[in-house]
């Protein structure tokens, strides 16, 4: 059990900082590209720093844990919303553009109830996942096009913290990090699972039951620090598009990428057994979300606390 701890502990620091080094990278990159914030927002930072739960769900899939590559999905979906885009709204409000809520919310919206049907049919078959990646490079395209079209001329006031390197130096930490995130899902995956199994049997609940309980709840939270970093600190710094980008962006993209992949590698059997509850909380959250930013195109402090308190009654249903 210690060893198994000490190995959660050091996936979750490898992929903290290798989420951090990543986005910083991926910033410069995108900021060479032109993209406008909101698109770093929604790609370069929401993508990147879900590259943990893409690597530890597909990490699961391989293994044949489905528990923790739909928990940790659905979990971080959760958690993204409710977690840190409650404290993001309560260190600074957040204005919502008129893009998001025409065209980004409701496709984070609708990815999050067919994944609901998807994974309450009991199965995710390789066809479907080829689907959401194939949806997947279609919005992208759609964002990167739109903003090449329409530049933000207020890009670089808003991106001015974040630091400013070379392209060369860009790509090789971005590479370092994906390395870093890597090992750390790797880890990450192995300790939870052998935990999860011995913390079961100690208690005496099922094996699975532990798998999906731990994928719900530790395996993802901990592989949504990456975005709770960048959420944070992008909101103390009136990154609004930034932060509210982030968090759109990486509930988009772990329903279309990271189970589009995982299922691609590995049918994902079992997605629905003690899902029920965790499917219909990511819906609600993402309509949550929806109606609070259509209501006045701003998620105040308020909204935030509530959020977060909808998120505290979410863990103690789930627990």
């Amino acid at each position: 059990m210690l060893l198994d701890s000490v190995l959660i502990l050091a996936g979750f620091l490898l992929l903290i900082k290798g989420g951090d080094y990543l986005v910083q990278g991926a910033v410069n990159i995108a900021r060479a590209a032109k993209l406008s914030p909101m698109v770093i927002g929604l790609t370069v930072v929401g993508f990147g720093t879900s590259m943990p739960e893409l690597l530890v769900s597909s990490q699961a899939a391989w293994n044949g844990s489905p528990g923790i590559a739909i928990g940790n999905v659905v979990g971080s979906n959760i958690a993204n919303i409710g977690l840190i885009l409650g404290l993001s709204a309560i260190i600074s409000p957040l204005v919502i553009g008129k893009k998001s809520l025409i065209m980004h919310l409701p496709i984070m919206v609708a990815s999050s109830v067919v994944l609901a049907m998807v994974g309450m049919s009991g199965t995710i078959p390789r066809l479907t996942g080829l689907g959401f990646l194939c949806l997947l490079v279609v919005y992208t395209v759609m964002m990167v096009r739109d903003s090449r079209l329409h530049p933000d001329p207020n890009a670089d006031e808003q991106l001015k913290d974040y630091p400013t390197w070379g392209i060369t130096r860009a790509l090789i930490i971005t590479l370092l990090s994906f390395g870093a995130l890597i090992l750390g899902a790797n880890i990450l995956v192995e300790g939870a699972t052998n935990w999860a199994m011995r913390l079961g049997e100690w208690m005496g609940v099922a094996p699975k039951d532990m798998e999906r309980i731990i994928g719900l709840t530790v395996v993802a939270v901990g592989t949504s620090l990456p975005e709770l970093f960048a959420s944070v600190m992008a909101a103390k710094r009136g990154q609004s598009e930034i932060a509210l980008g982030n968090i759109v962006g990486s509930v988009t993209f772990n329903v279309l990428c990271v189970i589009g992949v995982a299922s691609t590698i590995s049918p994902i059997d079992g997605s629905a057994t003690g899902f029920e509850l965790s499917y219909t909380a990511s819906v609600g959250f993402a309509l949550l979300l929806y109606l609070v930013s259509f209501s006045s195109r701003l998620i105040t402090r308020l909204e935030g606390v509530l959020l977060l308190l909808c998120y505290a009654l979410y863990l103690v249903l789930i627990l």
